[in-house]
């Protein structure tokens, strides 16, 4: 016998015993099937029994994300049943570390993506199993209401099966921790090191399946009420004292995801009446028919919102992805006359500098006078999004942190009132849900909106006034798929081991190793080039895909509105020379 022939032989063993203790006859059956064809020399079917099998799905920060199917290397119910045993396992000791005698509380949410449901409902089984009070939500609905649940309901822990805007074929276990399971700041956000690191060896100390126990009944399915009480909560974050104006035309889309009724809902209570949904897309649909992937930074993924918006002589378009914990806002820029979406670094700053207006108002007398405004929030952005917050924070008197990439970090930061990362996520609300949120951000999207228009603007008019006070900062990406993952680390070697001098021209002044960490931050693998025009160039590898992701950034100073055309074009030039430095570093 071959060598190949023993490792075929031990992969169809492997896969009949994942089949015989599978719960789910689908996916069981999909597994027989395919070591039946493996066994008679089809390579296509000993190729997916290899992937399925080529190790165990690791939970990490993001907690589990893959494509479904049978084996350990897929999400599948084997695979969630380990992981809500190992997550019960963790809650328990965590809390009897703060609160001895006292039952965890859990909150299980779920979205529309196929055997979402079915995950969610053997998590709470689970969880009420292992000795938790456990809320499961009364249907598909959006990662924000649950994280929000987590918080009012004053939860320990909370679990979302969602793969936020992945394929179709993928499915995830997004989980949160509150109450009495952390002590620091950010209760209510997703898990950080050293709770993943925790929670993976909860998960791989779980005993064989058959030792996993499920309740038959004992959990409480909450009832719509908490989705009334999180619409009112967004809704009332509208500021109809400081910016009364809701005349304003809206296309909506949720993106085939579980987002349209609860952002409409939410529009509507606030005022905003005019909200049209994209009718293809309006309803949860886990095949996402119109979109080959349903992320609104994806090219060609709003072109239906820009044709209905169009036909409509609507005024902004709003985007969730399928999740609604991220939001995309287009609008027809004056310049062209043509629709196009902002960058997530256009959408972060006006947020900004609007939470600052908002919390201007805030501080004013009744006789409109100036009052006295507590300086005391922060303001946070992720290491790679545009440094314009920083300056609008820091004109207006607040503190500004920056994080590393993800908002697991941005909800950390202590006394946040605003973060945003620029891959379209926002928080506007800490207070209310600890993580970005895309329907309380399109909220305050369509007020900003509605004031601009109110004074004869759009959202680009008022873009283009922080520009003339902070400079105008114009920011691109790159990135670089890869089928190899060994080639994100040959390309980062690259770079440690012939670092570039210069980019667009402008010699390179620092040069920092994120690997290396600071006081400020935890060590991460990137790269972090400043020039001596204040362009800024970081190169990481994706924490999601097999990418290789490049940001860029420059600041152009501008004296007047009548020279803010002539910067544009400039700034856009000295992107693209920084492109194409970046390419040749790289070796591409």
């Amino acid at each position: 016998m071959t060598s190949s022939d023993a490792e075929l032989e031990k992969l169809i063993s492997d896969a009949g015993k994942w089949a015989a203790q599978d719960p789910d006859p689908v996916t069981a059956a999909a597994l027989s099937e395919l070591a039946g064809l493996a066994s008679t020399g089809v390579a296509a079917a000993r190729q997916q029994l290899e992937d399925s099998f080529n190790g165990t799905l690791q939970f990490g920060t993001a907690g589990l994300r893959a494509a479904l199917g049978p084996g350990p290397n897929r999400m599948n119910r084997v695979v969630v049943r380990r992981a809500a045993a190992g997550l019960a396992a963790f809650l328990k000791d965590a809390v009897a570390a703060t609160s001895p005698g006292m039952r965890p509380r859990a909150v299980v949410g779920y979205d529309a993506r196929h055997n979402s449901d079915v995950f969610a409902a053997e998590s709470a089984a689970i969880l009420t199993a292992a000795g938790i009070d456990t809320f499961l939500m009364p249907s598909a609905l959006p990662t924000p209401l649950l994280a929000y649940a987590v918080r009012t309901l004053d939860c320990d822990g909370g679990v979302m099966v969602t793969a936020s805007h992945n394929p179709p074929q993928d499915n995830g276990y997004k989980v949160y921790l509150g109450g009495r399971a952390v002590a620091e700041n950010g209760r209510g956000s997703q898990i950080v090191a050293p709770y993943d690191t925790q929670i993976a060896a909860s998960i791989e100390a779980v005993g064989s399946l058959d030792s996993i126990a499920l309740a038959e009944s004992g959990w409480t399915v909450l009832s719509g009420s908490i989705t009334d009480e999180y619409e009112a909560a967004m809704a009332g974050l509208a500021d109809s004292a400081a910016f009364p104006a809701r005349e304003l035309k809206i296309v909506l889309t949720p993106m085939h995801g579980v987002g349209g009724e609860t952002a409409v809902s939410v529009l509507n209570a606030a005022g905003f009446r005019d909200v049209t949904l994209v009718e293809e897309q309006a309803e949860p649909d886990p095949d996402f028919p119109t979109v080959s992937f349903p992320n609104p930074e994806e090219p060609g993924a709003l072109d239906l919102a820009l044709a209905a918006a169009a036909r409509l002589d609507a005024d902004i378009v709003l985007a969730n992805d399928p999740d609604a914990d991220r939001a995309a806002v287009a609008a027809k820029d004056p310049d062209t006359g043509a629709w196009r979406m902002l960058r997530g670094d256009e959408v972060g700053a006006l947020l900004g500098a609007h939470v600052v207006a908002r919390l201007a108002a805030e501080g004013r007398h009744s006789d409109g006078t100036p009052g006295l405004v507590a300086k005391k929030g922060v303001f946070a952005n992720s290491i790679v999004s545009s440094r314009l917050l920083s300056r609008i924070a820091a004109a207006a008197g607040f503190a500004h942190e920056e994080t590393l990439t993800g908002f697991k970090w941005i909800s950390r930061v202590p006394g946040l009132v605003y973060g945003y990362e620029e891959a379209l996520g926002y928080c506007v609300a800490p207070e209310l849900v600890r993580d970005k949120d895309g329907i309380s951000a399109s909220l305050l999207v369509a007020e900003l909106a509605a004031a601009a228009k109110a004074e004869g603007k759009t959202i680009f008019d008022t873009l283009d006034e922080i520009y003339l006070v902070h400079g105008l900062h114009a920011s691109d990406q790159l990135s670089i798929r890869v089928a190899d993952l060994g080639l994100l680390d040959a390309m980062m070697n690259r770079l440690r081991a012939d670092p570039p001098e210069s980019f667009g021209g402008s010699t390179i002044e620092t040069f920092v190793d994120l690997a290396e960490g600071s006081e400020y931050l935890p060590p991460t693998d990137g790269l972090l080039y400043l020039t001596k025009d204040l362009s800024r160039v970081i190169i990481r590898p994706s924490g999601t895909e097999p990418k290789l992701k490049c940001y860029l950034e420059v600041i152009k100073s501008v004296g007047s509105a009548a020279e803010l055309a002539e910067t544009r074009q400039a700034a856009r030039s000295t992107l693209d020379h920084i492109l194409a430095d970046v390419r040749e570093a790289l070796g591409l």
